[in-house]
């Protein structure tokens, strides 16, 4: 543990950062297996729906750093390329 008075508010604040990404990654997950279940339903409507929230949601996620611009462009156009590939 740390005896610096400096180094224990970094624990203090890594862990709320810390805390903050888990809740913004695992709402960006949630969103992405949402766009996942509608195209495995194949249900187009749905699909274009969820689509465009887990968009929204991986830009804000980028927005606040949580992930890099490159990951999050992978992870929409991997979501698209699925509901467009929908029949």
């Amino acid at each position: 543990m740390a005896n610096i008075k400096s180094a224990k508010k970094r624990i203090l604040v890594n862990k709320t950062k810390a805390d903050r990404n888990k809740a913004i990654k695992s709402g960006v997950k949630t969103a992405i297996k949402k766009v996942y279940a509608a195209v495995e339903a194949n249900d187009k409507e749905a699909a274009q729906s969820a689509l465009l929230a887990a968009t929204s949601a991986i830009d804000k996620a980028t927005k606040k750093g949580v992930y890099h611009k490159n990951t999050s462009a992978r992870k929409v156009s991997r979501l698209s390329v699925a509901v467009n590939k929908m029949a």
